[in-house]
């Protein structure tokens, strides 16, 4: 095995983060949870311990960043000392406004609502994203199809779709990125209104 590099590793943090996905969806036991996320957390290990052989940064960098991040995007919950707050936002979407306002304050001029969206994400994570982002910054929004009523009959339409595509000679997962990527770029052009 050659030396480790952040590249050569990706591959397994990607794997230990499914597995984790594949735990919490299959209902297993916390036990196995438990061991999936130490897991991650190995993966993380590594990483830092690579930067900090280069003198870039250590684990405890990480953490403190984290830490840091979290009183920053969490007004809501933390004083700027990184005490709670004595209260909270009373719903979901305002926690959400606030949330939004901090990272906007973050980006750099000049970024859109889909930047840092990862272009590796798997084609229906990075559509669903996009959406999510298109929405909370306010512009149109592709016409939606009729959805059917549970998340069972879905896959089963989604997995009937990939099948036919496969039957047509079509990459379902080229396909839908392709469709992200267009859409992404005429719903940052100005002139974009929400729908």
């Amino acid at each position: 095995m050659g030396a480790l590099t952040h590249a050569s590793l990706v591959e397994y943090l990607l794997e230990e983060a499914y597995e984790v996905a594949e735990t919490i969806e299959g209902d297993h036991p916390d036990a196995e949870l438990q061991g999936e996320l130490g897991d991650v957390l190995l993966q993380v290990v590594l990483h830092a311990r690579l930067a900090e052989e280069r003198g870039a940064f250590t684990f405890d960098d990480v953490a403190r960043g984290l830490g840091a991040k979290m009183v920053r995007r969490n007004p809501h919950v933390f004083r700027p000392d990184g005490s709670l707050q004595d209260s909270f936002p009373a719903t979901v979407a305002e926690i959400e406004q606030k949330w939004d306002e901090v990272k906007r304050t973050e980006r750099p001029a000049g970024r859109g609502p889909f930047d840092g969206i990862p272009d590796a994400l798997p084609a229906l994570a990075k559509a669903q994203k996009s959406l999510d982002r298109a929405a909370r910054a306010g512009l149109e929004l592709p016409p939606a199809a009729a959805a059917p009523a549970t998340e069972d009959a879905l896959g089963q339409l989604l997995f009937g779709v990939v099948r036919s595509a496969q039957a047509a000679g079509l990459d379902a997962e080229r396909a839908l990125r392709g469709a992200v990527r267009r859409y992404q770029q005429d719903a940052a052009k100005p002139g974009h209104a929400p729908s």
